[in-house]
């Protein structure tokens, strides 16, 4: 009899121990990024969509007023064609040529590891630029 009181009193502290466990695997699985691997192709067919998300007043062009602030540099580095706008063409242009830059491989497949260490990259060279100018 005594046993049975034992194991009975046991089995709710071990339930508890089980249940800290699962909810430390679920708090590590919420911080888990799996790796991505997008396609040139796959990437292309996402550019229509994102300029139609980013145009609101829906006049076919992206002013800075349509962007976070963030990404309103982005208008200067892609018009072509000096309107202060960025119509379709040149958004596209722009971003298949940030793909490019971040398939360090080549392989016209963009994978995570590739997009991390592009900006790893960019920081470098940023930090490198900064030296170089407080040297001066």
């Amino acid at each position: 009899m005594r046993s049975w009181i034992v194991a009975a009193a046991l089995v709710p502290l071990l339930a508890a121990c089980g249940a800290r466990d699962e909810d430390e695997e679920t708090a590590a699985a919420a911080n888990y990024s799996p790796p991505t691997v997008t396609s040139r192709l796959d990437f292309g067919s996402e550019i229509e969509r994102r300029f139609h998300e980013n145009d609101v007043n829906r006049d076919d062009k992206i002013t800075p007023d349509e962007l976070p602030e963030r990404l309103q540099p982005m208008i200067a580095r892609g018009d072509k064609n000096g309107d202060g706008a960025l119509s379709a063409q040149e958004w596209g242009d722009m971003l298949l040529d940030w793909f490019d830059r971040n398939d360090l491989n080549r392989d016209r497949t963009l994978t995570s590891e590739e997009r991390e260490t592009y900006r790893r990259q960019q920081r470098e060279r940023a930090a490198a630029t900064a030296t170089d100018q407080s040297a001066r």
